[in-house]
């Protein structure tokens, strides 16, 4: 039976110190009752099954090993580490990638299967890999749709004017935000609650479930249904980590990470109603509005980041389904 542990960081980056043939250490900035962290706890027992002791996973929450952007640098460095991103932090290495955290590219999370069965997903991928040295395992993690949470209602760009919003800290996402009205502040997930509370920022953007084991709505009184973009996300490891492993533990890993992914995404989905209820009864209120009012003003988000060609591509693939 998987058993999680935190010990030292500079012993958990050791693979040589392992008990198991092959030890992989999953970082993420949710928290321990997030869908995230039961789908990988989930993974970890059928791998180590699977695998007979061959391959371990630890799991570790709430960035206990370090920010996401610290764990990227330490797999480029070739760590035994597994960190569940968003595409947007990976257009630093891959720019195409970025287009994946754009905002308003989708309709539903469940375009992006289309997406990642895509020749250019693939590509951008196996660049990634080439050129960096680390591989986008999956990306089938959906962690919710992003909403404004702050003190006052907003119901239009106007609203957010002079508002300082945290976001993630790579430059697609500042963008979008700026390009919602808001300004932007990037700050490290687990930093959202005290700077809220001690006045640093007036909000956060964040998804339902996420916010929830922030227990954002101890400290911000509405919810802003802006719908600006669906947070997927995915397992980020070490290339020459992952090509070491023999080819029936690859294909065994691979397998069982995408399936909680997808065990993941639908505990998210399942989530939704009950987490929103239970934010409602703790007095914070729900705002709709016209999201058309943001969208129309992302044009120019897509310009910057160099994304409005790579959506053109995305087009085909995304309009298939229709």
């Amino acid at each position: 039976m998987f058993k999680k542990s935190v010990i030292l960081a500079a012993a958990v980056l050791s693979s040589t110190q392992a008990l198991a043939a092959y030890e992989l250490n999953l970082s993420t900035a949710q928290s321990s009752q997030d869908p995230m962290v039961k789908a990988m706890e989930n993974a970890a027992e059928r791998i180590e099954e699977r695998s007979e002791g061959e391959v371990t996973l630890n799991i570790f929450s709430s960035s206990q090993l370090g920010a996401d952007n610290d764990m990227i640098e330490q797999i480029r460095n070739g760590a035994n580490i597994a960190v569940l991103t968003d595409a947007g932090r990976l257009s630093e290495f891959q720019p195409e990638l970025g287009i994946l955290a754009a905002p308003y590219l989708v309709e539903s999370h469940e375009d992006y299967d289309r997406i990642t069965s895509s020749e250019p997903y693939h590509e951008w991928v196996e660049l990634l890999a080439e050129n960096t040295g680390m591989r986008l395992m999956n990306y089938n993690w959906f962690q919710g749709t992003r909403q404004m949470f702050t003190q006052k209602p907003i119901e239009g760009p106007e609203d957010l004017d002079g508002v300082r919003i945290r976001t993630i800290n790579s430059p697609g996402w500042i963008k979008t935000i700026e390009g919602m009205g808001a300004t932007p502040v990037p700050l490290p997930w687990s930093e959202i609650y005290s700077a809220i509370q001690l006045g640093t920022i007036d909000g956060a953007e964040a998804q339902l479930t996420g916010a929830h084991g922030l227990r954002l709505q101890e400290v911000t009184s509405n919810v802003t249904l802006t719908n600006h973009i669906h947070l997927m996300t995915g397992l980020l490891v070490s290339e020459r980590w992952y090509q070491e492993l023999p080819d029936e533990l690859r294909s065994m890993l691979d397998e069982e990470l995408k399936k909680a992914g997808d065990e993941a995404t639908q505990m998210t989905v399942d989530a939704q109603a009950d987490v929103r209820k239970e934010m409602e009864e703790a007095g914070v209120e729900f705002t709709e509005v016209d999201t058309e009012l943001f969208s129309s003003q992302m044009q120019a988000v897509y310009d910057d980041m160099g994304w409005t060609e790579l959506r053109e591509q995305l087009e085909p693939v995304l309009s298939a389904g229709e």
